[in-house]
């Protein structure tokens, strides 16, 4: 990693809470639910999380640190400490003793201490064992580790889905600061303050104010002493507030002095009991994780591995996990280009391109890639394409600026794109189908994508091409800002480009998703997603790429009418604002909205503060405050109408492609984890429908002209009747025969009340239920959603499942 030699000294210490809780929300979109219905997305993601760790970094210590009932001596002196913060998720509560028995299954101490919190004693240790020769690496993303880092001491926080570790050392932290010394991270939290602890640090300082004073004054005490020299109403406040700014600062004093001792010997990292973590892994159905960490021959119907000894602790921590088949963790990194032997070939004239389009018909698969001067397929040219047969070697074959000429060239492997029986295998295979029906070539069936087959094997991960080479090959590609530059308006095009540069470019891409494919092809075939890959995804894109081609037709005057109107409603909503708030301001400045609402109407601030420390105004903190001032509905109407005009009114024209007189939405297949597509340039996926101005936007969707109509078609109810199926369940068997709408069927049910009696908000509510319960949302889950307490949630949850007993049952 760069900072150290001693391989055998390196200590990582593990913040639990701080990587459960982002490890939960990294998938509060689509949390991963088991068959049993429990949300094991904490676990999975934590688990991960610690595998990834010791495989890449071989950490010589270890320790998982987690917090024991908070701090004593913070709340002593501050009765609020932390006093706002929300209860603990269900699903995190059901997670955490799943993961310690993970941990002692790693033979990894967990350290905890009545009284004193996470970063209390993760600070204690890191000071001690770093004055004792350890380099130590706190494992977190919580910025107030800040003011630990020192010469051996560093902040580790762990990659998001396919980005990198972060790792600050002293001179990171003074730049990300920017102060002289780690310890002022302590002077800038105490300023700022922290709305998720509560620590009120001094108002209207925020992150760079903090900043500013600390650069000026160095600490919170003489910025306390030379509160004259500070102009406005900052000036004022670190007055008025000093002893607050005090307290804060003492708040956020990380405790060092916790009475903990651990030796070298309890921390060093063994090998992990492979039994005890198949049994775990097994009831929590972690089919995938499971096989990563203990390798292929795990099965969650086996309850041991013992077919897979475990190795002993005496040959270092590099043959903790042989045998695992996660590319990501074994392959051997900084390949590219420069260093890694390959045979790429440019193919020009007649001749050549002949003899290269028989050897290509030689073989039963084949790879092949194009490049472009653009990305818009009705005004791109294509500069070149490539084709690879075997690992190490691929072809380039330029193509001339003029359309006539580049057909010519095309036309010498129409037939390979079009036969029917050989694999054409291609990385988002989508953009090149499209690429050569300009030049009149069908790409058609069969074909291999990558980039869908890892989607379906690691949907949560990335899935471009350079990811998955670093990832799986251990091959860093060229960047294509090396050929034409950086994004942005002086960026290049590849037309542009040398042949020596663009041949080995486009030829490694060729060559690299062909070695891919060879990675991937297996890990689809183990996983069993086969039959989905060629039966649903490959023949969707043909059908996507039709969906592209075409496009829908807008109209313009329409839109232009509308955007008018909602020019009119939108002043006429902000004038009545203004009249409310007895003043005129920026309505959108969230700023000078905050001033307005929680200053001069003096309301009761019921949100969450943002990074900065302001007083939010967002959407929930808006909701709360209407039972306070009208006002508040006024603010979410008038950006209801500045949204809508912009967003779509407004931007709508500005997508119509002038040689079609059309929008051309990009439709994705490999972007939402759950399996549904996506949609952007727009979003026609999108477009809103839940308010009367919303609906408005649809009618300027059009036909193209007389001989076309839109047709709108949708299941019905396809996962709730798979949920019935299933079941088994008479009472929701019952709804969808009589053909009564579920929802109000459900709502029905759940309120005791009569169809004819369902509200619009049961209704709504009852459809929240009905899908959140079958994804295996709990009650906190279901009151965020739809906005009532968790005690109400959960009574509506009980009553669903009395009304239900089969879905309950089958879950």
């Amino acid at each position: 990693m760069g900072h150290t030699d001693w391989t055998d000294n390196k200590l990582f210490l593990l913040d639990a809470y701080a990587l459960i809780f982002r490890a939960y929300f990294a998938f509060s979109r689509n949390p991963l639910i088991n068959s049993k219905g429990q949300n094991v997305s904490a676990v999975s993601g934590f688990t991960t999380t610690l595998f990834e760790l010791i495989q890449k970094e071989k950490p010589s210590h270890l320790a998982v640190v987690f917090d024991l009932g908070g701090s004593a001596e913070r709340e002593a002196e501050f009765a609020d400490y932390k006093a706002g913060r929300q209860e603990t998720p269900e699903d995190i509560l059901f997670a955490v003793p799943y993961i310690k028995d993970i941990i002692r299954a790693w033979h990894i101490p967990i350290l905890e201490f009545e009284g004193y919190e996470a970063d209390d004693i993760i600070g204690t240790i890191a000071k001690k064992k770093a004055a004792e020769g350890h380099v130590v690496y706190m494992v977190t993303p919580d910025k107030d580790y800040g003011q630990l880092v020192d010469k051996n001491i560093y902040i580790y926080k762990p990659a998001r889905a396919g980005g990198d570790v972060e790792i600050m050392g002293v001179d990171e932290i003074k730049k990300h600061w920017e102060i002289e010394s780690p310890l002022q991270v302590i002077d800038i939290l105490g300023l700022m303050g922290d709305a998720v602890d509560n620590i009120p640090g001094i108002p209207k300082v925020g992150e760079v104010t903090a900043k500013k004073l600390i650069k000026e004054f160095g600490s919170m005490e003489n910025i306390i002493a030379n509160a004259d020299k500070i102009k406005g109403k900052v000036g004022e406040n670190v007055k008025q507030y000093a002893e607050q700014g005090l307290l804060s600062k003492r708040l956020a004093t990380i405790n060092l002095q916790v009475p903990i001792d651990v030796t070298d010997d309890e921390l060093k990292v063994e090998a992990p009991d492979k039994e005890k973590l198949s049994a775990i892994f097994a009831e929590l159905e972690f089919r995938t994780l499971g096989k990563r960490i203990l390798g292929l021959d795990y099965s969650v119907n086996k309850s041991t591995t013992d077919d897979t000894p475990a190795p002993t602790s005496g040959g270092g921590q590099q043959d903790l996990f042989a045998g695992t088949p996660a590319a990501e963790e074994t392959v051997a990194k900084g390949r590219n280009i420069h260093n890694t032997p390959h045979t790429y070939h440019v193919v020009q004239g007649d001749e050549a391109l002949k003899k290269l389009a028989k050897e290509l018909e030689g073989h039963k698969e084949f790879c092949f890639d194009t490049e472009t001067t653009s990305l818009d397929y009705f005004s791109l040219d294509m500069v070149g394409m490539s084709f690879s047969v075997k690992e190490g070697e691929a072809y380039y074959v330029p193509c001339p600026d003029g359309f006539d000429e580049t057909h010519k060239i095309v036309k010498h492997f129409k037939h390979l794109l079009e036969s029917k029986s050989h694999v054409k295998i291609g990385q988002n295979v989508k953009f090149d189908m499209l690429v050569f029906r300009r030049y009149d070539v069908h790409v058609s069936l069969p074909l291999f994508d990558t980039m869908l087959a890892h989607y379906l094997v690691e949907p949560d991960l990335k899935h471009g091409m350079d990811y998955l080479s670093e990832t799986y090959l251990g091959y860093t590609p060229v960047p294509i800002e090396d050929l034409i530059g950086k994004k942005g308006k002086n960026q290049g095009n590849m037309r542009d480009v040398a042949l020596d540069k663009i041949s080995e470019y486009a030829a490694e891409d060729a060559d690299i998703t062909l070695q891919l494919k060879h990675k991937i092809a297996p890990m689809v075939k183990h996983q069993e997603v086969e039959a989905v890959l060629e039966e649903i995804e490959h023949p969707l894109i043909g059908v996507l790429a039709d969906m592209e081609y075409e496009g829908v037709k807008i109209d313009e005057g329409f839109l232009r009418d509308f955007s008018k109107t909602l020019e009119t409603d939108m002043l006429k909503v902000r004038d009545e604002i203004y009249k409310m708030a007895g003043l005129e301001f920026n309505v959108d400045s969230p700023k000078q909205l905050a001033d307005v609402l929680y200053g001069h109407l003096k309301l009761p601030f019921e949100g969450k503060k943002t990074s900065t420390g302001q007083l939010s105004t967002n959407e929930d903190a808006l909701q709360a405050l209407g039972k306070h001032h009208p006002i508040a509905e006024k603010i979410l109407d008038y950006r209801e109408v500045t949204k809508l005009k912009s967003t779509y009114v407004d931007a709508l024209p500005l997508m119509i492609n002038p040689k079609t007189g059309r929008v051309h939405s990009t439709f994705r297949q490999a972007v939402a984890a759950t399996g549904r597509l996506s949609s952007d340039n727009p979003n026609l996926q999108n477009i809103p429908i839940r308010t009367i101005r919303g609906q408005e936007v649809r009618k300027a969707f059009v036909p193209r002209d007389e001989n076309h109509i839109l047709i709108s078609a949708d299941y019905s109810q396809i996962e709730l009747r798979l949920v019935a199926e299933l079941s088994g369940d008479e009472n929701m068997f019952e709804a969808f025969e009589k053909k009564i709408d579920i929802h109000t069927a459900t709502a029905a049910k759940v309120y005791g009340v009569a169809i004819a009696d369902v509200t619009k908000e049961m209704r709504y509510k009852a459809k929240s239920v009905n899908f959140g319960i079958i994804y295996g949302q709990g009650a906190f889950g279901l009151a965020e959603n739809i906005g009532v307490s968790r005690g109400e949630a959960k009574t509506i949850i009980e009553n669903y499942f009395a009304q239900f007993p089969k879905i309950k049952q089958y879950m």
